[in-house]
């Protein structure tokens, strides 16, 4: 395969920091996006010790400037995005009747404007070339819902009919869309929101022993499933809407 350049926002930590890595031991070229500085140079780090290729670059996805300057250098600079993974994300449980307009603008900016940010900068390349891959970290509360959770569920259904949309505008351009949606995953965030709580180790439990498989999901399953929708052999998979949650979602 001609190196190809993968570009994935949040790739500093969590499912993004594993999707970088899987995307580097492909044999893509990285760009390790985060607002966090420090976690993106850990991961770029991670994926050159195991001999890939990859660049850390602060952006922040819910500024506007930020993501047009950034994305407009990198595709100057290495001529172009082959493949964007929209992973930047973050929640915080509490009832909905509890939220207020300053928490849905957060959730909405960061969640789903951020999406069609990137994508919007992004995608005019990709139909230009007549190939790219377009790759959204949605949510299973975004098919199903998920108590505590009605912004981001709302949000991340937001993300899933865009893409929806997305792969039907271009899909005789060489572009495939697709969303992938993780169930419960053992990451850092999800660590601090069982830590919120006073019981965070019995909701943990309880999350896992409500999967099929009995475990949580990792951030590797996640990887996976998008490694495999940035190659060749997915150019007739679009549209599509993929659950990795150990059989907790089956429709």
């Amino acid at each position: 395969m001609t190196e190809r350049v993968a570009l994935v926002t949040g790739g500093g930590s969590g499912i993004g920091r594993a999707i970088s890595r899987s995307l580097g031991n492909s044999g893509h070229l990285v760009i390790v996006t985060d607002i966090d500085a420090d976690g993106a140079e850990s991961t770029r780090r991670e994926i050159v010790s195991g001999n890939g290729k990859a660049v850390a670059v602060t952006m922040d996805v819910t500024s506007p400037d930020s993501v047009a300057s950034t994305i407009a250098g990198i595709i100057d600079e290495h001529a172009g995005i082959h493949v964007l993974v929209n992973c930047a994300g973050w929640d915080a449980l509490m009832p909905f009747v509890d939220t207020d307009e300053a928490f849905w603008e957060r959730i909405i900016g960061l969640n789903f404007k951020a999406v069609l940010r990137t994508t919007h900068a992004v995608l005019p390349h990709m139909i230009e070339r007549q190939w790219g891959r377009l790759i959204n970290i949605g949510s299973d509360a975004g098919r199903v819902g998920s108590s505590l959770e009605a912004v981001y569920s709302g949000a991340k259904g937001g993300v899933i009919a865009f893409t929806k949309t997305i792969a039907r505008e271009v899909a005789r351009k060489g572009v495939t869309a697709n969303c992938v949606c993780p169930g419960p995953t053992q990451t850092r965030l999800l660590d601090e929101i069982a830590a919120a709580g006073d019981d965070g180790e019995r909701v943990l439990d309880a999350m896992a022993r409500s999967v099929p498989m009995k475990r949580l999901g990792t951030p590797e399953d996640v990887a996976a499933v998008v490694d495999f929708l940035a190659t060749d052999e997915a150019g007739y998979v679009t549209g599509q809407t993929i659950s990795v949650s150990g059989g907790l979602t089956m429709a």
